[in-house]
């Protein structure tokens, strides 16, 4: 089946072949995409899938990617890739590889990816992460998916009433969203590997503020911390620092438990419209 089938799900559209010794085929999926371009949570969830599996070759325990931080030196068109790992350590509590996708000859992104295992039945011993105080899921605004964006025909995403202002034109005051988010893939609840997805699927930060709709990812590091449980997220996004056409951006997702189970910081570039004169 075609990776830009509607029907494809996220596992399987992040989902890598086996074509020789470190080296894997991917088919990348239109279906998360902004503008064109693969989403790049979405690209963290196949090169995570590559790692894991090259890891796994060499001997590796682990069963999630607890840390990767990818470099987007191009974007990828929605057509077959190759991607090439390299384990760079294979240990009893951590792995790492580092792992590039290619297209036509040219690197499109890399990664350096931190394999471990987290447990389900873990205690949290310390968390100074605070819960963000979202509007009930029935008082917030569904984000709809278009050709433009379809990657949000691929999840629910609910902002919540104060985040929603640059919808309708207005301009904030705060960078920063407030939302829910669930898979929209049927029976498939969120877990550490498509945590790395979430960790990208918001909005950009600096809409509220009244950025323009162009603000690519340089560098994304996500982390996915706990397995979470239940079928929403609550989910904080926001912009730090915004100076010299660049904005350094966090998120922070929080379980049905109100627990951190993933976050993200990443830098992007951003434009403003030219001040009126």
């Amino acid at each position: 089946m075609s990776n830009n089938s509607l029907n494809v799900t996220l596992r399987d559209a992040a989902a890598v072949e086996p074509l020789a010794a470190d080296r894997f085929g991917v088919d990348i999926s239109s279906l998360y995409s902004v503008m064109g371009h693969p989403n790049g949570g979405y690209l963290q969830c196949v090169l995570s899938s590559a790692a894991l599996a090259a890891a796994s070759a060499q001997g590796a325990p682990h069963l999630h990617t607890t840390s990767i931080t990818t470099n987007y030196v191009g974007s990828p068109e929605p057509a077959p890739a190759e991607i090439f790992t390299d384990v760079r350590r294979v240990g009893r509590g951590a792995s790492f590889v580092h792992v590039t996708m290619m297209q036509g000859g040219v690197v499109t992104t890399e990664s350096l990816v931190t394999l471990g295992t987290l447990k389900e039945d873990s205690v949290l011993r310390y968390q100074d992460a605070q819960i963000p105080d979202v509007a009930p899921l029935e008082e917030c605004h569904r984000v709809p998916g278009t050709d433009d964006v379809k990657t949000f025909n691929a999840v629910d995403l609910r902002l919540d009433p104060r985040s929603v202002g640059w919808w309708f034109g207005e301009v904030a005051d705060r960078a920063e969203l407030l939302g829910w988010i669930r898979l929209g893939d049927d029976g498939m609840r969120w877990d550490p590997w498509s945590i790395l997805f979430a960790s990208d699927a918001f909005p950009p930060a600096t809409f509220p503020i009244g950025s323009s709709g162009w603000v690519p990812t340089l560098q994304l590091t996500s982390y996915a911390r706990r397995i979470p449980q239940g079928e929403w997220l609550r989910a904080r996004q926001w912009g730090v620092v915004i100076a010299d056409g660049l904005v350094d951006e966090r998120c922070e997702m929080f379980d049905e438990r109100g627990q951190l189970v993933g976050s993200s910081s990443q830098l992007a570039m951003v434009r403003f419209p030219a001040p009126e004169k």
